[in-house]
C-alpha cells in the first residue's frame, strides 16, 4: 500500500479525514469507499441496500473498512441524523436511480431521487458546520445532447431527452442553487463564514468490475458470456465517452482535495472523460470484449425497438486538466482487459476484496510514476 497521501503523492493527508459517502453500496459509490478507506479516510455509507445479486458491495466486502448506514436520501430526516451523528468534513454525493431505460419506467422515483435526494442532502449540509467540501455527482448526459460530433464544455446547456438526463440536469442546476444561495463562492476564505465549497462532477460512460447492473451494455456482455449465450445489442452504432471506473474516482478526489483549500476556483462543475480516441461506438466494445473473453463469447445486433437514447456523446475535460491537473490513465483496451480479469478473479473464486485493492493499487502506483517522470 502506498503512503496514505493525496491520490498523486503530495503533501496533502486523507488519514483521519471524516467522509460521508452516499450511494456506497452501488458500483461506483463502492469502489470510491474502498479508495477512500485505503488512503486512511474514516468513511461513512448512507445508501439503500445493493440493488442486484451479485454485487460489489458483498463481494467486495467494502462494509469491512467502513461504517454502514443504511437509508434513502429522500428520508431527510434520517440523512441529517446520520450526517450529524458522523460529523463529516467531505462528503461525496453519488447516491442516484442511475439507468436511462429504468427512468422510462418510473420517472417519478428517478425525479425524487437524483433531484430532491440531491437538494435533501445539500439542505442537510447547510445545517452541519463540520462540512467544508462537497463534490456532487451527476453524468455526462446532463447537456443538452445535440448529437454532434463536438466534445460538451462545462459551459454548454444543460438538458435531457430521457428522464435520467433531464433529473441529472436538475441536479446540477440544484447544486449550483445551493452553492450560490448559501456557499458562494466569494465568501470562501472568510473566517465568520460556514465555508463549504461545492463541486458538481460529470463523467462519461464508466465500466470495471463489480457491474452487475440492468441494462448497460458491460455488465449485459458479460452475464451474457458467462452463460455462453449471444448478447443482444440495442444500438451497436451508438458512441459514448468510455473509462475505467478508477479514472473519474481519481478526478472526484482530486477535486474534493482542492475544494478543501477553498480557493473559489473549484467550487463549478467538472467533466472527467476519456481522451477522444476513446469515445467508440458499442460495437467496437462488444468485438473487443468477445476477443478478451475468449470461448463461448458472442453477440448480434438486438431487433427490437426501445425508447429513445442519445447516439453521439463526447466530454471535453480541459477544465480537469488546467485546474486539478488530472488527465485519464488508462487507455481503453486497458480499461476492459482489467474489467475481464476482475470478473475471471470473481469466476475463479478469489478474494474480490483484496483483488478489487490491487487493482486500485496498481491504478495509484501508475500516477505516482507518471508524475515522477513528469518532474
Amino acid at each position: 500500500m502506498e503512503d496514505l497521501v493525496g491520490t498523486t503523492g503530495s503533501d496533502f493527508s486523507w488519514r483521519g479525514r471524516r467522509v460521508f459517502l452516499t450511494g456506497h453500496t452501488g458500483f461506483k459509490g463502492g469502489w470510491l469507499a474502498l479508495w477512500l478507506a485505503k488512503l486512511g479516510a474514516e468513511v461513512c455509507g448512507y445508501a439503500l441496500d445493493p440493488s442486484t445479486d451479485p454485487n460489489l458491495f458483498t463481494v467486495a466486502r467494502v462494509g469491512s473498512v467502513i461504517r454502514d448506514v443504511r437509508g434513502d436520501i429522500r428520508d431527510g430526516v434520517k440523512l441529517e441524523a446520520a450526517m450529524r451523528d458522523f460529523a463529516p468534513e467531505v462528503i461525496f454525493h453519488l447516491a442516484a436511480q442511475p439507468l436511462v431505460r429504468h427512468s422510462y419506467e418510473d420517472p417519478i422515483a428517478t425525479f425524487e431521487t437524483n433531484v430532491i435526494g440531491t437538494a435533501r442532502v445539500l439542505d442537510c449540509v447547510r445545517r452541519i458546520s463540520s462540512v467544508r467540501a462537497v463534490v456532487s455527482v451527476t453524468t455526462d448526459k446532463c447537456y443538452e445532447n445535440k448529437e454532434w460530433v463536438w466534445p460538451y464544455r462545462e459551459t454548454d446547456p444543460l438538458g435531457g431527452y430521457d428522464p435520467y438526463s433531464s433529473s441529472k440536469a436538475c441536479a446540477e442546476i440544484v447544486s449550483a442553487a445551493y452553492r450560490q444561495s448559501y456557499f458562494p463562492p466569494e465568501k470562501l476564505g472568510h473566517s465568520d463564514y460556514h465555508q463549504v465549497a461545492i463541486a458538481t462532477a460529470r463523467a462519461g460512460n464508466v465500466i470495471g468490475g463489480g457491474d452487475w447492473s440492468t441494462d448497460r451494455l458491460l455488465p449485459d456482455l458479460v452475464r451474457g458470456f458467462l452463460s455462453g449465450k449471444p448478447v443482444h445489442i440495442r444500438q451497436p452504432n451508438s458512441v459514448r465517452p468510455w473509462q475505467h471506473v478508477l479514472e473519474p474516482l481519481y478526478g472526484y478526489i482530486r477535486l474534493a482535495e482542492q475544494l478543501l483549500t477553498h480557493n473559489p476556483r473549484y467550487a463549478t462543475a467538472y467533466n472527467f472523460g476519456p481522451v477522444e480516441d476513446d469515445a467508440r461506438p458499442v460495437s467496437w466494445i462488444a468485438e473487443r470484449m468477445t476477443g478478451f473473453w475468449g470461448e463461448n463469447a458472442s453477440w448480434a445486433k438486438d431487433k427490437a425497438q426501445g425508447p429513445h437514447e442519445a447516439g453521439y456523446l463526447k466530454l471535453d475535460a480541459s477544465r480537469a486538466r488546467a485546474d486539478l491537473g488530472w488527465a485519464p490513465q488508462l487507455r481503453l483496451e486497458a480499461a476492459l482487459k482489467l474489467l475481464v480479469q476482475w470478473y475471471r478473479a470473481w469466476q475463479s473464486g478469489i478474494d474480490m476484496h483484496d483483488f478489487t485493492l490491487s487493482q486500485i493499487e496498481s491504478y495509484t502506483s501508475l500516477l505516482q510514476r507518471k508524475e515522477s517522470n513528469s518532474l
